[in-house]
C-alpha cells in the first residue's frame, strides 16, 4: 500500500471508525477548505485541519451513526489525489441540525481532491451526489410533469 493509499484509509477512517485522533495526523494544521456543506452558502476557506476534520466527521456521524464510506477508486499524481467514494447511511439524527429525522437510508457518491503537502492533507474540494441522497431520504420529491 502506497503512503497516498494510507493516508487516504485513515481519513475514511476518521468517518467510519471514529478514529478521531487521526485528524491531528493526517491533516496540516492550517488547511484550505473549499467544499461547501450541504445546505451551506459559503466554503469555509482556511480552517484549523484537524479540528476542521474531527467537526465535519462528528456533525456527518450525528446525523448519520452507521455511516460507512467505501473507496471506490484513487488516482494521485504529484502532490494532488482524488478519491471516489460511496457514502451510505441511516438518517437517525436531525439533518443539518434543523430536519426531523427521517429514518431512511441513503447510498450516493462523491468525489474529492486532496492536495498534499508533507505527507499530510492540506486542501480539499469535494464534489457531492447530494441530490440522490436528499431524494432517498425523502426530504426532496421528484418533480411531476412541466407545467403547460
Amino acid at each position: 500500500m502506497s503512503n497516498v493509499d494510507a493516508l487516504i484509509r485513515q481519513w475514511v477512517a476518521v468517518f467510519d471508525d471514529r478514529a478521531f485522533d487521526a485528524c491531528a495526523v493526517i491533516t496540516t494544521d492550517v488547511c484550505l477548505e473549499h467544499a461547501v456543506a450541504p445546505f451551506g452558502r459559503v466554503a469555509p476557506g482556511q480552517v484549523d485541519g484537524p479540528s476542521h476534520l474531527r467537526q465535519t466527521a462528528e456533525w456527518l456521524l450525528a446525523q448519520f451513526p452507521d455511516l460507512r464510506m467505501t473507496v471506490m477508486s484513487l488516482v494521485s499524481e504529484g502532490d494532488m489525489v482524488a478519491v471516489r467514494v460511496r457514502s451510505e447511511g441511516t438518517n437517525l439524527g436531525p439533518l443539518n441540525g434543523v430536519i426531523p429525522p427521517t429514518g431512511r437510508r441513503f447510498s450516493a457518491e462523491q468525489s474529492h481532491w486532496f492536495r498534499i503537502e508533507d505527507g499530510r492533507l492540506a486542501e480539499h474540494w469535494a464534489t457531492r451526489d447530494d441530490l440522490t441522497a436528499m431524494l432517498q431520504l425523502g426530504v426532496l420529491q421528484p418533480p411531476g410533469p412541466p407545467i403547460r
